[in-house]
């Protein structure tokens, strides 16, 4: 009862507001551009409960929670061309049917999708910044760890960080934020000195550290400390305007790091045990739970970051997949052919199929 309580539930509770925001995504951009919508699921596989609306879309709540769907109407296969005939269809169902619409059309319904995550990540961190504000310190160098990477490079105590890669930093925040996801990149940083400024090249080393909800991560440090003499620790309030700045710069760099994890990823430079699938979404937001509900909203941000952002990824049958053939189809004015997104989409699937084989490997064995 208590795992239900909580793990389950706080699992379900994030997962579900994702998965629902990406498909109204689909959902609203679809009906924008005058699809028929024939079903909208949270979840797969039989339906637990539904109802139909006005205009013929069934809404349900399906058995397995782990995704949801959006069926438009005339949905065939995912290799349908838009010209594709289906005696099925009368003649009004055709002309609101996906596959004979416009690229442009299928297109944005697609994108719909991911930019929803993301508009909902962009929505908390507003929120969020509004209620709460933001703790920041100034980018001051309060002590250098000895035979660090700081050290080395001829970091010095009363440093003040100006740029890390001819990226202006405000905030020591800012600083450990350029240089954690670059582990054993050289970076250029730039330091004011005396009022002068002078520039090293320091190396991040990685060390493991445990997050907030006790995570075990491991990332680039470079051996620096601030304190609160001065770091000058202050709460700084926002406006909504400047809440939303800050909700859009904070969704874009959490977009940045995970671009450049996926990256370091694919070349060998990052830890796969940091890859999770279900288990340790659940486990982290039974954490986050326990922790207040602000973190469990952060946590909906955060994963909604992450969904949007794989499913941009150019492999069929993932929204990205997609995209790419529409693109294709938008400079060559014709679909592409169906034998050849055939064996595209079989590929794709492969892929898909590997990499969730892989997160479950982690979440169940560990590294």
């Amino acid at each position: 009862m208590n795992f239900m309580l909580g793990t389950i539930l706080p699992f379900l509770f994030v997962l579900t507001i994702v998965v629902f925001v990406h498909e109204m995504g689909h959902y609203l951009v679809g009906r924008w551009c005058g699809i028929g919508v024939r079903a909208f699921s949270i979840g797969f596989g039989p339906e637990l409960f539904g109802f139909n609306d006005r205009k013929g879309t069934r809404w349900k709540l399906s058995a397995i929670p782990l995704g949801g769907y959006v069926k438009f109407a005339g949905d065939m296969s995912v290799t349908s061309r838009p010209d594709a005939a289906d005696d099925n269809l009368s003649d009004e169902e055709r002309k609101v049917a996906f596959h004979t619409q416009p690229v442009w059309k299928r297109a944005a319904t697609v994108f719909a999708g991911p930019l929803f995550n993301f508009l909902l990540t962009i929505a908390v961190f507003t929120v969020m910044f509004s209620m709460f504000g933001k703790f920041i310190s100034e980018p001051m160098v309060a002590e250098v760890r000895p035979d660090s990477p700081a050290a080395e490079a001829g970091i010095q105590p009363g440093d003040r960080f100006f740029a890390v890669e001819g990226t202006r930093v405000e905030t020591f925040s800012d600083v450990q934020r350029l240089v954690s996801g670059r582990a054993g990149d050289p970076l250029r940083i730039t330091l004011v000195r005396d009022g002068e400024e002078v520039e090293v090249t320091a190396t991040p080393e990685i060390v493991e550290q445990k997050d907030a909800l006790g995570n075990t991560i491991k990332i680039g440090v470079i051996g620096v400390v601030n304190n609160e003499e001065l770091g000058q620790f202050r709460r700084v309030e926002f406006g909504p305007v400047d809440a939303l700045k800050e909700g859009v710069a904070e969704t874009g760099f959490i977009m940045l790091r995970t671009g450049q994890f996926m990256k370091r990823l694919v070349m060998g430079r990052e830890d796969r045990c940091q890859l999770g699938g279900p288990v340790k979404i659940a486990d982290m937001a039974g954490k986050a739970a326990t922790l207040g509900f602000e973190w469990l909203v952060q946590l909906v941000a955060l994963l909604s970051v992450g969904i949007g952002i794989l499913n941009l990824l150019p492999i069929p049958p993932l929204d990205g997949g997609h995209l790419m053939f529409y693109g294709l189809e938008a400079v060559m004015r014709r679909p592409v052919s169906e034998q050849v997104m055939e064996q595209f989409y079989r590929v794709g699937m492969l892929v898909v199929l590997a990499f969730m084989g892989f997160v479950f490997w982690n979440d169940l064995f560990g590294c």
